[in-house]
């Protein structure tokens, strides 16, 4: 490949000139260099009492291009903000003990994965353990003597042929490489090592694991049942494979390592959660019908199983997560309504109540709804005491403090260094009706600095991934770039979106990419129809499941000046033979394999249209993308190359789908959109001849 370059010379008193000028006009605005400068909350935990929340404080490493994770405590009382945990590599995953006095995290030491345990008291902490792998999920036992957690138990990989041993200081090749696993490797974790997650437990004090699980599939997400029984989440059965989302709770007695099903259903049960006096066990879970999405309900069973009943049949809206109350008498639980991310509480009747609207926040990057929180296990009574991750339109995550449904409070100001005085975009919200069906779609426009509704602004169509997903006021590093350099930019929740009723997402169900397709278009319609937008300078993006409804969108219109699709799917048959979901795909998107259906496998692909396209197309995708593949993106390049429609294919190295995980990843994914849209822009062309 040839590199062009264009050498501009001028006086270095006009270089001067020019560089003041400039720094005077990025002084206020979001550029490219203020994505580093960003923060955020995440895992905020409440100690027992009440008195401390600890969470991960979430900054951008500028020398190794990552983000970081720190411990800070914040005293809910006097709002004293401290460093607890720093300069260690990156710290997570901080659990109270039942007491509040100890507290266990995960971190590294020395390249080592490290589960560590800290006293309150005086600030001593140790490594509980030397650990070959990484361990996740640490819980701890009821009377804070004994830990468990999940960690990899290596198989021993296939094998056929045993080579011959080479010369010392040979150079040959790498040895062949075997797999005999569904799932073989998988996105952002590469290709993967032979073994399943098995459960550990492990003295409080230190020493080695015990392993308690040995079944053939593996086991995760331990919860203590009394200080002799764990609650595991697995799939024992064969072929577990085949059936990617079925999962069950099952009850691990620590005296003998015998393991029971406490639920049997066809359906994924998972998320155990055990009431204060240990009565009843709250989970999550559906039954499954094999739509590509299905509402996930609360459930709550006696402890041996028995007695299940669904405390969320009448609410209409997904669960994402849930905790007691201390009172035991009901619950906490995270769930997407209507564009906001909320809590609310369910008693044991079924009886829902809202909390919390402005969780979120943890997604810097896109507007999606991304949240956590906890709750004061001996603290609030019938009016929790909850921390929880505060998302605005103009910050990333601050820690918040709320009571109940009552007060809230917010304990952190992590960004007005940062973004104090940068002048953001506007956020307002519209709703508009689907020239398909009269449906209502919620949509957000970010107005760039200075607006005015004069007809003359490019605009951006951002389109979320998923599908099943949901954008929401949220503060967006990318949208907020788009909007610095002059782009209203427009994000919505077409039909497909979650937390809009399962019957709203299920309309794409076995119609994907299809009528979403005319929700987006119509929103198009509106910002025209305002004034906001010039009907020339149009242009859309989208990834993942946006990146699919973006080639699918230059296959149907030719009225976007230029489009970006990133990572996308483009042959919906080759995603579902070799994407890291591949069997997820198959069995509950398409209901069938490619070979038994392959008309619906290419009436659904952008590739299928493709000879309609003319719109010049920027396709984006992670070298190392798992999910949907960099030959997805491959083959809709050389299918517009090959008909002589502008087009380049923009490869980032060592990306996976998370494709802005590091910080100048999202900053070039961005910039590169932009500059392929300006190169299309006609108001930039005309500027450009005039200046000529």
């Amino acid at each position: 490949m040839k590199l062009s370059y264009v050498i501009v010379t001028c006086s270095l008193s006009a270089l001067a000139s020019a560089g003041l000028a400039a720094e005077a006009q990025d002084s206020d605005r979001f550029t490219a260099e203020r994505v580093f400068d960003l923060e955020y909350a995440d895992d905020p935990q409440i100690s027992p009492d009440g008195s401390t929340i600890i969470y991960a404080r979430k900054s951008m490493d500028k020398f190794n291009d990552r983000v970081v994770s720190d411990l800070w405590a914040i005293n809910t009382r006097s709002g004293s903000h401290r460093p607890l945990v720093s300069g260690q590599g990156s710290s997570s995953s901080v659990r109270w003990s039942p007491d509040g006095d100890r507290l266990i995290y995960l971190t590294s030491t020395n390249g080592k994965p490290d589960l560590r345990l800290r006293y309150q008291d005086s600030g001593d902490s140790f490594s509980l353990a030397q650990l070959e792998h990484s361990p996740s999920a640490p819980v701890w036992s009821p009377d804070g003597k004994s830990i468990a957690f999940s960690m990899l138990v290596p198989d021993k990989s296939a094998s056929f042929a045993k080579p011959p041993k080479s010369p010392e200081g040979a150079a040959w090749a790498k040895p062949v490489r075997i797999f005999d696993d569904l799932v073989f490797r998988f996105d952002g974790a590469g290709y993967l090592p032979k073994g399943k997650n098995q459960i550990f437990i492990l003295d409080a004090e230190g020493g080695t694991p015990r392993q308690v699980t040995f079944g053939k599939n593996g086991f995760n997400g331990p919860q203590w049942l009394g200080n002799g029984a764990l609650l595991v989440t697995g799939n024992d059965v064969e072929n577990a494979e085949l059936d990617p989302i079925e999962s069950e709770i099952y009850r691990v007695e620590l005296s003998d390592m015998s393991i029971s099903a406490l639920t049997q259903r066809d359906g994924p049960d998972f998320a155990p959660a055990v009431a204060p006096n240990g009565s009843r066990i709250a989970y999550l879970g559906f039954d499954d019908k094999l739509k590509s999405y299905q509402h996930t309900e609360v459930y709550v069973m006696q402890p041996d199983g028995s007695g299940s009943r669904n405390l969320t049949a009448d609410y209409g809206r997904s669960i994402d997560a849930i905790a007691w109350r201390s009172d035991g008498r009901g619950l906490v639980a995270q769930s997407e309504v209507d564009g906001n991310l909320t809590l609310i509480s369910i008693d044991l009747s079924g009886k829902v109540a809202s909390l919390v609207k402005d969780i979120g926040g943890t997604s810097f990057g896109r507007p999606y709804a991304s949240g956590s929180f906890s709750v004061a296990s001996k603290a609030g009574g019938g009016s929790p005491l909850i921390a929880y991750t505060k998302g605005s339109e103009n910050r990333p995550a601050e820690v918040g403090l709320a009571r109940g449904g009552g007060s809230t409070r917010q304990l952190t100001q992590l960004n007005e260094d940062a973004l104090g005085g940068v002048n953001l975009a506007k956020i307002e919200e519209i709703q508009i009706q689907s020239t398909h069906d009269g449906r209502k779609i919620e949509a957000w426009i970010a107005l760039p600095p200075g607006f005015q509704p004069d007809g003359s602004y490019p605009m951006i169509l951002e389109i979320h991934g998923g599908p099943h997903t949901m954008y929401g006021p949220y503060f967006a590093a990318e949208i907020q770039r788009f909007a610095a350099e002059g782009y209203v930019t427009v994000y919505a929740n077409p039909r497909g979106s979650t937390g809009y009723g399962e019957e709203f997402a299920q309309l794409i169900d076995l119609d994907y990419p299809g009528k979403d397709h005319d929700d987006l278009m119509s929103i198009v319609d509106a910002l025209i129809a305002k004034n906001y937008v010039n009907k020339d300078r149009l242009f859309i993006t989208g990834g993942s499941g946006g990146g699919v409804l973006t080639a699918w969108a230059v296959g149907k219109t030719d009225r976007f000046a230029a489009a970006a699709t990133i990572k996308p799917v483009i042959n919906w048959t080759s995603m579902a033979l070799s994407g890291d979901i591949a069997r997820y795909v198959s069995r509950h998107w398409f209901r069938a394999q490619p070979w038994e259906q392959p008309e619906e496998y290419w009436r659904r692909s952008p590739l299928s249209i493709v000879n309609n396209v003319k719109t010049p197309t920027m396709v984006m995708v992670g070298e190392v993308d798992w999910r949907t593949p960099s030959w997805e993106a491959e083959q809709f390049y050389t299918a517009l190359k090959v008909q002589n429609v502008d087009s380049v294919l923009v490869r980032i190295p060592g990306a996976s789908h998370s494709i802005a995980r590091r910080p100048s990843q999202l900053i070039a994914k961005v910039d590169n959109i932009m500059g392929w849209f300006a190169k299309y822009d006609p108001a930039k062309a005309d500027q450009q001849d005039n200046d000529e």
